[in-house]
């Protein structure tokens, strides 16, 4: 697992880890992701075993959205899964999208994740359980 993905597993447990029913199969929970890096930090790892011989488990980790659905999977969450890559943290674009998972009838929570990651020594994460009557009072 890569560093950012093993960053999203530890936030989601420090959110969610004592939260009754939590392995139960639900489709009312989104797990949207947010960075400015993506999954870089892997990138650079998974070019370098090309000189050899190319990584299978490294490359499965050179795509931004793989935290996301190793969040997902854990917790046997099947609603949204998203992952975007923005400029910079940006409190309002990420508001708004959050607020657009809230828009179809099925989502109650969602899982809001900040993990910029560019290197395994540098990374900045935090995270957010929001519920659907929260969204609009929500401060990040």
């Amino acid at each position: 697992m890569d560093v950012v993905s093993k960053l999203g597993f530890l936030l989601t447990e420090m959110l969610v880890g004592d939260e009754q029913g939590r392995f139960v199969q639900r489709e009312d929970r989104a797990v949207l992701v947010f960075s400015r890096e993506g999954c870089v930090a892997n990138d650079r790892h998974y070019a370098q075993s090309m000189q050899d011989f190319p990584s299978p488990a490294l490359f499965v980790y050179t795509l931004p959205n793989i935290v996301a659905g190793e969040i997902a999977i854990r917790n046997k969450w099947a609603g949204e899964t998203s992952a975007y890559v923005l400029e910079s943290f940006d409190p309002e674009i990420i508001k708004e999208l959050v607020k657009e998972a809230f828009q179809d009838s099925v989502t109650e929570s969602a899982v809001v994740a900040w993990i910029d990651c560019p290197s395994d020594e540098a990374w900045d994460a935090r995270a957010w359980l929001i519920e659907r009557n929260e969204i609009d009072i929500w401060k990040i």
